[in-house]
């Protein structure tokens, strides 16, 4: 597909770099005005990676089991109303999420892992104050929850991911569908929750044959159920789309049947094509943003949905999660690792002597679980991890667009001296050998009858602002962060690490004007940016 490119992005240097992280980029003068967006406030605490909304309340997760209640009637200066300990009910606090504004009874969900996290975890829904009203058992290792549009089902992404493979601890991934009113009477509370799992795409099984090939299931000695690994959760109607990261798939459920409808594998990005460029190196002393003969994998972590003209399309925030947390299994390899392994039908020992070096693919991360489609042990293709992009998908699996090198030209032009850093360091190119920026969160909202994808960058910190209202063609029309690299990320007196991303409609927001919730898991911060006039 041809992705066209922004007129802003090409005149990016034109912009006083002083300015550009909080500036919108330079657009056509016929083209419609842009929103800016500008920092306004912050609230620390010993959590902060995710938050929600609830009028003029900001639920934020603390340490351990805390919920912190906030009032950020005036976002420039938010105010703690009350901290929750939620301890009764599990080890530590995953997610929260609030009811959509105006569906009925305000209330708010919040997940919690066991400490086993192979074994169930827990849902609890709290009153708009921040007291529990009930609980009920989902799957294991609950690792983000959100309501339904109506607010009458909550859905619960179980990750189910294992603590070792050596020896195999591995549960089933899954998501719980969590029925309000029935919850909330306590007669009826057991069969409040139906938990939507895999095993039917097992070896064996009914479905076992609908399983794509693109799907990944690699984990050693895993069943198919206990190797997806749902990950985020978009609702639009009685369909949900959920990202299994590792997997490089979404699966989609009715949730009327509360039933798989199926899943599907994410195409991967070629990056020798124009625009789909990277700067694979962290030892060139440079940004070198380049096309190169690899592959990146979306392994998407955050995911979106919105309407155009009557179609869904879902965006995802394109990561590149790895295998790599627990023991008995190391997806990535170095090139030097692979390179015995390439197929020599595929690579000439002059292409192989060329990218082996330290400024070019000799530093860069890749899978071993992908690129040797024929099965004879040697790689085709060499695959990294995420593709530093967000993509946009029709609810099929067609891929529409994509961002292509976007966020590492507006980045390389905002932030130069500190292009590609790492979350809890104030370095220069230290990821760029590794994912890069890293988008992890996407939020879509909609502004003066435009459709935008706000995505949060967790290396770098910040977000992106994309202008999506043509799916086929989305376009950069900002860049903004509030870190601050003269001080230490984790000081709580900057914002760095974003991890989940709001965006909160005018209609929704305390101020009647449009506000981005950024929640940022290294300064333990959550960062408030408004629309500005």
């Amino acid at each position: 597909m041809t992705r066209l490119r922004s007129a802003a992005l090409a005149a990016a240097t034109l912009i006083p770099l002083t300015a550009l992280a909080l500036a919108p980029l330079p657009v056509a003068a016929e083209e419609e005005a842009t929103p800016v967006f500008s920092f306004v406030g912050r609230y620390a605490n010993g959590g902060a990676e995710v938050s929600a909304v609830l009028g003029n309340k900001l639920f934020v997760i603390g340490e351990g089991t805390t919920l912190d209640v906030v009032d950020i009637s005036d976002p420039a200066l938010p105010v703690l109303l009350r901290t929750v300990d939620l301890a009764a009910y599990g080890a530590s606090i995953s997610s929260v999420a609030t009811t959509p504004t105006g569906v009925g009874a305000a209330r708010v969900a919040v997940t919690l892992p066991a400490a086993d996290k192979t074994a169930p975890g827990t849902v609890v829904l709290l009153n708009p104050g921040g007291s529990p009203l009930r609980s009920a058992q989902v799957g294991a290792n609950p690792d983000m929850v959100t309501f339904d549009e109506s607010g009458e089902r909550v859905l619960v992404a179980n990750e189910g991911e294992p603590d070792s493979y050596a020896p195999k601890d591995d549960a089933e991934g899954s998501v719980s569908v969590v029925d309000v009113a029935l919850l909330l009477t306590k007669k009826t509370a057991p069969s409040a929750v139906t938990t939507i799992g895999f095993t039917d795409f097992n070896i064996g099984a009914s479905r076992h044959d609908e399983l794509p090939l693109g799907t990944r299931v690699f984990g050693p000695g895993a069943t198919v159920a206990e190797d997806l690994e749902p990950e985020y959760i978009t609702v639009d109607g009685d369909r949900a789309y959920v990202t299994l990261q590792e997997n490089n798939s979404i699966a989609e459920l009715d949730l009327v049947t509360n039933s798989v409808v199926a899943i599907r594998a994410l195409a991967l990005k070629d990056h020798s094509l124009p625009g789909n460029g990277l700067d694979a190196s962290d030892r060139d002393s440079a940004i070198n943003i380049r096309n190169w003969p690899i592959f990146g994998a979306p392994l998407p972590d955050g995911i979106a949905s919105y309407t155009i003209d009557g179609e869904t399309y879902l965006i995802t925030a394109n990561e590149g999660d790895a295998r790599a947390d627990w023991p008995g299994y190391a997806e990535e390899r170095s090139f030097a690792q692979l390179k015995p392994l390439l197929d020599p039908a595929e690579f000439t020992p002059a292409e192989i002597a060329a990218l082996e070096q330290r400024a070019a693919l000799g530093r860069l991360n890749f899978t071993r679980a992908s690129g040797d489609a024929d099965g004879d042990g040697l790689y085709e293709q060499l695959v990294a991890f995420g593709t530093r992009s967000v993509s946009i998908w029709a609810t099929d699996g067609e891929l529409v667009g994509d961002t292509g090198d976007d966020l590492e030209q507006a980045t390389a032009v905002a932030i130069p001296g500190n292009f590609n850093a790492t979350n809890d360091a104030n370095n220069f190119d230290n990821r760029s050998d590794n994912k890069g920026p890293e988008p992890e969160g996407v939020a879509v909202g909609e502004i003066d009858g435009r459709s935008y994808a706000f995505v949060a960058l967790e290396r770098p910190g910040g977000f992106a602002v994309f202008d999506v209202t043509d799916p086929g063609a989305p376009t950069l029309v900002q860049y903004v962060t509030s870190r601050d690299f003269t001080v230490s990320p984790t000081s709580g007196a900057t914002d760095s690490g974003p991890e989940v991303i709001h965006f909160v409609a005018a209609t929704d927001s305390p101020t009647r004007v449009p506000l981005v919730i950024l929640n940022n898991e290294i300064s333990h911060t959550v960062a408030i940016f408004s629309l500005a006039p």
